[in-house]
């Protein structure tokens, strides 16, 4: 039995599986600190996992359960320091990264034993270039696994249904792949049979492909939803218009006749001050007329409807648009910019009490080969941000705050890019989109 026996896995090994495991989690999503910080936590947690490990290499049976959880809780330590992860998705993805090192560190020792199986004991330099090989080819994979990401603006949210079943899962395949710990004699010698070796493997790689297909069930899920929000954001938007439209062909038949009967009444006989009046009124009418005649109808109904709710609540909004310039793109496409980008600008100026200081300010020109769109706002409110986006200062934060996302959907979706800066009270959203012959 003994010659057919695999000495346990070095902790080294485990430590480093773990650490690259770990590292692969922090690369994947966006840090919450500095790259300095990043490189600097990461030497630091290598090291104490190390020193962890070594220390702990020769405890009694009983406390090596108790062990390993401290060695996932570093993990789960390292994840929450360095990403933007709250405590819930820190364990889940520590969960995640456990168990993966678990299968790396199974999988690599397994090779070089079933390599070198009549070599004893085995040459350093072919361990190490196995560990070098299998190590960076499964870290890679599960890199691109975990870096294959095709959310809009977002990184993926546990729920608490997701995170207990991830935790289940997990907590199943360990305590399946290390029944040896209770089954085998050679525990306590720190050695197994190469069955109980390939039987360990394989559950390892089993639990992981289950894992990493829960992952990517609750990610798809989460990402329909979100495109299901931003789908219907661009409806709601595009419904806006249509009614807008209406509206103002009704505003414009009004002032075709009121238009007509400021000619009756110049006919009448009357005196200048009301002449000078009617005038002034005339004069009106045609400089309402004349604005927002940007020379793209979707975007002259858009600026005029929102003008109209401007002016009623004290807004000052003005416009400097070549409407020719979005041509190329669809109606609602049109609507989802500027029908979003306005609503939280007229949404921020609101809460200023000062109407002087209500300001909305358009712009569509072109700079380059760009169409550059441009829509800015006086702001007095604390903006909130996560780091890199803003958040919505409204209440219910489940179902508001789909703006923004939606405008850089549309944007990208004609390879566009969307530039968001808040300075000296502007609240500024810049949109750059290649302009097409």
């Amino acid at each position: 039995m003994i010659g057919n026996a695999i000495p346990d896995i070095p902790r080294l090994y485990t430590a480093l599986a773990e650490w690259l495991s770990c590292m692969v989690i922090v690369l994947s999503f966006k840090p919450a600190i500095s790259r300095y910080k990043v490189a600097l936590f990461s030497v630091l947690y290598l090291g104490v996992l190390i020193a962890f490990m070594e220390l702990t290499a020769t405890v009694v049976l009983w406390l090596w359960l108790p062990c390993m959880l401290v060695a996932f809780f570093l993990m789960t330590g390292f994840v929450f320091l360095c990403t933007k992860a709250n405590y819930y998705e820190s364990v889940y993805y520590a969960v995640l990264a456990f168990s993966t090192a678990e299968c790396i560190a199974s999988i690599e020792w397994q090779i070089i034993h079933y390599t070198y199986r009549d070599v004893s004991p085995t040459p350093l330099w072919a361990e190490v270039l196995v560990l070098v090989l299998v190590y960076g080819i499964l870290v890679f994979i599960e890199y691109q696994m975990f870096n294959r990401r095709v959310s809009i603006d977002s990184s993926y949210h546990i729920n608490k249904r997701d995170w207990f079943t991830a935790i289940f899962i997990a907590a199943v395949v360990f305590m399946l792949s290390n029944l040896r710990f209770v089954t085998d004699n050679m525990a306590a010698a720190g050695q197994y049979s190469r069955e109980i070796a390939t039987a360990r493997t394989l559950v390892d790689i089993a639990g992981v492909a289950v894992l990493y297909a829960h992952y990517v069930s609750c990610r798809n899920e989460a990402i329909r939803a979100e495109l299901e929000a931003v789908q219907n954001t661009l409806q709601s938007q595009y419904q806006q218009y249509k009614q807008s439209r209406e509206s103002i062909d009704l505003i414009n038949m009004k002032y075709h006749d009121l238009k007509h009967q400021i000619g009756y009444l110049r006919d009448e006989p009357d005196a200048n001050k009301r002449n000078a009046f009617l005038n002034r009124l005339e004069n009106d009418i045609k400089s309402f007329e004349l604005q927002n005649k940007t020379g793209n109808a979707v975007l002259d109904t858009i600026l005029t409807s929102k003008s109209l709710y401007c002016y009623k609540h004290g807004i000052t909004m003005t416009c400097v648009a070549d409407g020719k310039l979005l041509d190329f793109m669809e109606a609602m496409d049109i609507c989802s910019i500027f029908g979003n980008a306005l609503d939280n600008a007229i949404e921020s100026v609101l809460h200023i009490k000062d109407k002087e200081k209500r300001l909305i300010h358009v712009t569509v020109s072109q700079l380059n080969d760009f169409v550059m769109i441009r829509i800015e706002n006086y702001y007095e409110d604390v903006l909130q941000t996560d780091g890199e986006n803003y958040l919505t200062t409204k209440r219910d934060k489940r179902h508001h705050g789909w703006g923004i996302k939606s405008i850089k959907y549309t944007a990208h979706r004609y390879d566009g890019a969307v530039y968001i800066n808040a300075d000296n009270n502007w609240f500024d959203i810049k949109i750059a989109i290649p302009k097409k012959a």
